[in-house]
């Protein structure tokens, strides 16, 4: 059987928001641009590329991460949650209904250019998911690692304590 180098594309398969998923990636490209670039899930988006800035915070395992700090091999057997994934269940892509996250935010103007925005959400589903209770001062901390150019976080806050009290009401 034939060695691969360091250098050989290698086949990747996880699962991407509930559907398994693969494709090649060279050794050190990004969870970000294979998701993007391989895979076509454009909702991720990529900011500054360091890790600072969380516009392209992903769920993997339910856990929020930097997607431009993963390498896509890392990611192999995976269960990957973007923005995308986000949607109601049962919905397309193109007539996807908003989840009750992004319907608050929606609601409660907690975005502007929208940039941002994908990482917030994938962050603020994940806490509210573990803390339905979660306080004004605790999102704001939760958050302290998402830049927002555009908002001044209040909306975003808001709207964070709007869908979790909706949580709290369906449960």
């Amino acid at each position: 059987m034939p060695r691969l180098s360091a250098a050989s594309p290698h086949r990747v398969s996880f699962t991407l928001n509930g559907r398994r998923v693969s494709g090649h990636a060279e050794p050190r490209m990004l969870l970000s641009d294979f998701v993007r670039h391989v895979l076509g899930a454009t909702g991720t988006h990529v900011g500054c590329e360091h890790g600072v800035c969380g516009a392209c915070t992903v769920q993997i395992d339910g856990v929020p991460a930097r997607s431009c700090l993963t390498l896509a091999v890392q990611a192999e057997g995976a269960d990957i949650r973007t923005i995308e994934g986000l949607a109601q269940e049962g919905s397309t892509p193109a007539v996807g209904r908003l989840s009750p996250l992004q319907n608050a935010f929606r609601e409660n103007y907690g975005l502007q250019c929208g940039f941002c925005t994908p990482g917030i959400l994938m962050s603020l589903d994940a806490l509210l998911r573990d803390r339905p209770d979660a306080t004004a001062p605790e999102i704001r901390e939760f958050l302290s690692g998402h830049l927002c150019r555009c908002t001044g976080y209040g909306s975003i806050v808001k709207a964070a304590l709007a869908a979790a009290g909706l949580q709290r009401e369906e449960s």
